[in-house]
């Protein structure tokens, strides 16, 4: 089994005492957590993706190099991704960035996000968020593993021979599919074979129950 820490970096008055952080101490705290989840031996450290208050996780790729430079071992995870609002291109760029800062120690989670408020800021209705991620992730996945990358969609201007750069340090970053409340999700991590992440803090766990067994049911199809 493999424990892992992960932070939506929410930066709120402590409950017990009081005490407000400054924006900088929150981060600064952040990364001291990551650097003691590594020394107490933690496989992993997560950082979320949030686009407003209380959170200051807007940029998880620059948190997770931070962190990076301060650990060695410990694997750095996004807990989520929300790539249904960004672009694959610059997500293709900062992640393969990152993945060579960290020595190869990136695995990514995505997911369509479950704030409201992601969707006007990015230019998307809440109804597009799934096809908008399957959009997106397709040419993520063209873009870190072909080169003169040729493509037309909805969600960004056409590409015509685009080959990212740099290359991702791994010959494959592991990819895993957030999935809390659509069998949208478990289906596109059924097809491209990769495992799911299941936030199970929302819902009742029957509904948990049922999307992982799609997934396992299309995962075995």
């Amino acid at each position: 089994m493999k424990v892992a820490v992960f932070s939506l970096m929410m930066n709120l008055p402590n409950a017990v005492t009081g005490e407000s952080l400054t924006g900088q101490q929150k981060f600064r705290n952040v990364i001291s957590q990551a650097v003691l989840a590594e020394k107490l031996g933690f496989d992993a450290y997560g950082v979320g993706e949030r686009h407003g208050a209380p959170f200051l996780s807007s940029a998880p790729p620059v948190v997770l190099t931070a962190i990076a430079s301060r650990t060695t071992r410990i694997r750095l995870l996004t807990t989520v991704t929300v790539l249904s609002v960004l672009d694959p291109v610059r997500v293709a760029e900062d992640y393969a960035t990152l993945d060579h800062l960290s020595g190869g120690r990136l695995e990514m989670i995505i997911g369509k996000g479950n704030d409201p408020r992601h969707y006007p800021l990015f230019g998307i209705t809440e109804e597009e968020q799934w096809d908008s991620m399957e959009e997106r992730y397709r040419l993520l996945k063209r873009l870190w593993t072909e080169e003169n990358v040729t493509w037309e969609g909805k969600y960004r201007p056409p590409l015509q021979e685009v080959t990212t750069f740099p290359r991702p340090y791994q010959a494959s970053i592991p990819v895993w599919h957030g999935s809390a409340s659509s069998t949208r999700s478990t289906e596109l991590a059924a097809r491209f074979g990769e495992p799911i992440f299941s936030s199970n803090a929302f819902h009742p766990q029957a509904k948990y129950k049922a999307l992982i067994d799609h997934y396992r049911e299309r995962l075995a199809y």
